[in-house]
């Protein structure tokens, strides 16, 4: 029986990390809309065929790059106290997303279910719920909420140019009627701020996190309170 003949080592290239490389640096640099199997070939010295058979179709591109970035979220040691793995976790999360705010408006409305991104965040984060004593209801529950308040963060400022996100938002408040909006044009040097600075973010999780702590202690006691 004759042996497969083995491919050439140049039918193996590029591979996908290097197409999902590529086309991060494409949408960073050009933006989103400039986001094609063409502009990445063309990139990597391949024909767009090749590219396109990696991924099977845009989405596939899409979701293999949002993969390619779960490689960079924190690891957190199993004996860490869940609410700093938790912080730890989602605020690597954000950092990682900021970084590539085109891919995360790319991929709304799209559900990360990449093996790395499940493996990195998804799966270590519902387990240390459940050894923290959480029912998998509310473990489950507490995930997407710090998910969907990551995610938000991250989509509504253009965090690689924060002067510029400041600079627009002025623009846009300062023409507004004071007599139709007092507050907005009243306040403009404390709406500006907020807009962009980070610590809104980090703030926020910390309240959400700590209040999932104290619901789970108001859950526990509730369990363990005799029985009139």
């Amino acid at each position: 029986m004759r042996s497969a003949r083995r491919r050439p080592a140049e039918d193996d290239r590029p591979t996908l990390d290097e197409i999902t490389d590529t086309a991060l640096a494409v949408i960073d640099e050009d933006g989103p809309e400039a986001l094609s199997f063409r502009a990445v070939a063309q990139r990597l010295g391949a024909s767009h065929a090749t590219v396109f058979r990696r991924c099977g179709d845009l989405d596939g591109l899409l979701a293999a790059c949002a993969d390619r970035l779960a490689a960079e979220l924190p690891e957190v040691a199993t004996d860490t106290d869940w609410a700093t793995a938790t912080e730890t976790r989602f605020h690597g999360l954000y950092e990682v997303l900021i970084a590539h705010p085109g891919l995360a408006a790319l991929r709304a409305g799209h559900a990360w279910f990449g093996l790395r991104m499940l493996g990195r965040l998804v799966e270590p984060q519902l387990a240390h719920s459940l050894v923290a004593g959480m029912a998998p209801k509310a473990a489950i529950a507490t995930y997407r909420r710090l998910y969907l308040f990551t995610l938000g963060a991250v989509a509504f400022v253009d965090h690689r140019d924060t002067r510029r996100a400041a600079a627009t938002a002025r623009t846009a408040l300062a023409a507004l009627d004071p007599e139709d909006f007092p507050v907005l044009t009243g306040q403009l040097d404390v709406v500006l701020p907020a807009l962009t600075d980070d610590r809104v973010y980090t703030d926020g999780l910390r309240q959400l996190i700590d209040a999932a702590v104290a619901d789970h202690l108001r859950s526990a006691t509730s369990a363990d309170a005799p029985r009139p």
